[in-house]
């Protein structure tokens, strides 16, 4: 009979080089098995359980990522959502943008791109700004600490 935590540990592997997070590659594994109960005549040699069902977990990965891709996630609707907190929100906004268009050049980039790019990794960011990977932390560091005095010399805590 088949190792069943084997073949799940091999398909779980290879699921690794889609960068899924674990609780999708869980899916991915769960849907495969699910597959093969739900039609049995499609594994014709059991001595390739194994290869079948990897295969079908990366199919099944590809149309996930597919998927995933073309969802837009919507924001949550926000209860406390009132015309007197857009304003709030909006002068808040206002009031940060202001403060960041103060900074210094290398500082405004790094803050535009942590707000308008968070997916970036810091050698990603470090090739946009022309600098060192090891130098993002501290860059980041000297930036924000600024940011922040400019906010609280204009009242902003």
């Amino acid at each position: 009979m088949w190792d069943v935590n084997a073949v799940s540990a091999a398909m779980f592997k290879a699921l690794k080089t889609y960068r899924l997070s674990e609780a999708d590659a869980r899916d991915v594994c769960q849907d495969a098995w699910l597959e093969l109960l739900r039609a049995p005549g499609a594994l014709r040699d059991e001595a390739k359980l194994g290869a079948w069902l990897t295969t079908t977990a990366r199919r099944r990965a590809l149309r996930m990522i597919t998927r995933n891709r073309r969802e837009t996630p919507r924001p949550l609707p926000d209860a406390e959502t009132t015309p007197e907190t857009e304003v709030i929100r909006a002068e808040r906004d206002r009031v940060l943008w202001t403060a960041v268009d103060r900074l210094p050049d290398s500082h405004r980039r790094l803050i535009r791109l942590l707000a308008h790019r968070p997916e970036l990794s810091y050698a990603q960011i470090a090739g946009e700004l022309g600098i060192s990977p090891a130098s993002v932390g501290r860059l980041r560091r000297r930036c924000l600490d600024r940011l922040r005095r400019i906010l609280e010399k204009g009242g902003w805590a």
